[in-house]
């Protein structure tokens, strides 16, 4: 039997019992954090031998319910908490409720169907995300659960958003720490082409199938609307967006009027699709991108003299662990010391990070240090978080990765 057909068949009463260790918070299940660890949950021999996927009940110590969890034995997380209803049949009608009420969200939020539908955790749905392009979507299935029950997360995603393309994107740190395989795949209809998105006035090009992630970082759109808050109106403001993807920060001060932008990245498929957006925004003229490391291009142009009035460095996670967190935060601090010299007096700078174990306080040191070490002085004006469409769960603060510090620097 495939494991899509042994899911629908599950029962909640022959449903396998798994308990909480005596020393587990139970307290923090009950209060709605979401995951439950390797040394919290009896991993006895019957439990170890559940397949990757599985629903079970949820139980503490003493045998009292918490609820209907999926299990990946093997995984450091093997116990996700699904529903609080122990009894619960997770099967094409609850994600059905799940997901409409996630699409019930969005559409408040936005005019068009271009947003992150679903933020795993953040929506009830831990592990899943998925994000939306007008009639396409890309589902990024990171647990074991949400992977064994694909087919009947894609009908249900057809049924409340009329979807037509659909991609499985099975790429990425969280699948391999599920034991799952890396692969991307389309589900139903065509991505052949970029898909081009309209947001804070420009346009860009996202590759569902080859791209980074789902294609497009929709979690930075409110900080790229800020940003280029800075320049707009200015025909003189010449902006450099360091880790720049498909043109992020770059294409919206462009849209917003900023005279010329260079947008620096190491991938050339990225800087390719980042030009196909400035020109869909009428700023092709005004763009430049470079193809360099970019720690290698923040040194070239401080040894060029180069200064901008909006400088923007949105790295990948440095910090993806507990363990990596010194080396990572060293590296924020280098990314924020060959950074500020760029910046002319009276400019901007701006500094993200997307790792989860690194928590704003640190962030905010490790970039002061480094503004300090380049010999500038900043104000920090403003502090940004991913947009509405990826909403946090105040029990877990992993759902709240992202953060982005603005300064602005003196003479």
């Amino acid at each position: 039997m495939d494991p899509a057909s042994d899911s629908r068949s599950d029962a909640a009463a022959d449903r396998p019992v798994v308990r909480l260790r005596p020393k587990a918070n139970a307290r923090a299940i009950r209060h709605g954090f979401p995951w439950v660890y390797a040394d919290e949950l009896v991993l006895d021999r019957r439990t170890k031998a559940l397949a990757p996927g599985t629903m079970a009940r949820l139980e503490d110590a003493e045998r009292r319910p918490l609820g209907t969890a999926a299990l990946t034995p093997a995984s450091r997380i093997p116990a996700r908490l699904l529903d609080r209803d122990p009894e619960a049949v997770i099967d094409r009608a609850w994600l059905t409720g799940r997901i409409a009420r996630a699409l019930a969200l969005r559409e408040r939020l936005y005019r068009a169907p271009f947003y992150r539908l679903v933020h795993a955790e953040g929506d009830g749905l831990p592990g899943l995300v998925i994000d939306r392009f007008g009639a396409a979507a890309v589902i990024q299935p990171n647990a074991a659960w949400a992977d064994r029950l694909l087919p009947e997360i894609v009908a249900a995603l057809i049924e409340v958003t009329g979807a037509r393309t659909i991609v499985k994107n099975g790429q990425g740190r969280a699948r391999a720490a599920e034991g799952l395989p890396e692969e991307t795949v389309v589900l139903q209809g065509a991505a052949e082409a970029p898909v081009a998105v309209a947001m804070n006035g420009a346009t860009y090009m996202a590759d569902l199938t080859g791209g980074q992630k789902t294609g497009l970082y929709y979690d930075q759109r409110d900080t790229h609307a800020f940003a280029a808050r800075l320049v707009a109106g200015r025909a003189d403001a010449r902006v450099l967006d360091v880790f720049s993807h498909v043109g992020g920060f770059s294409l919206a001060a462009l849209a917003a009027g900023a005279g010329h932008a260079l947008a620096v990245d190491g991938s050339e498929p990225a800087l390719a699709l980042a030009r196909q957006g400035a020109e869909a925004t009428g700023a092709a003229g005004r763009f430049e991108t470079r193809r360099q490391d970019a720690f290698a291009a923040l040194e070239a142009l401080g040894g060029e003299g180069a200064r901008f009035d909006l400088v923007v460095c949105d790295p990948p996670a440095f910090v993806p662990s507990k363990q990596a967190l010194e080396q990572g935060l060293r590296a924020y601090e280098r990314v924020a010391r060959l950074a500020a010299p760029l910046v002319a007096p009276g400019g901007f700078l701006v500094l993200c990070s997307c790792s989860h174990a690194a928590d704003l306080a640190r962030f905010r040191t490790a970039c002061g240090r480094g503004i300090g070490r380049a010999g500038r002085r900043g104000q920090l004006i403003h502090t940004g978080f991913a947009g509405s469409d990826h909403p946090s769960l105040p029990e877990l603060g992993e759902t709240a990765y992202l953060k982005a510090l603005t300064f602005r620097l003196d003479g």
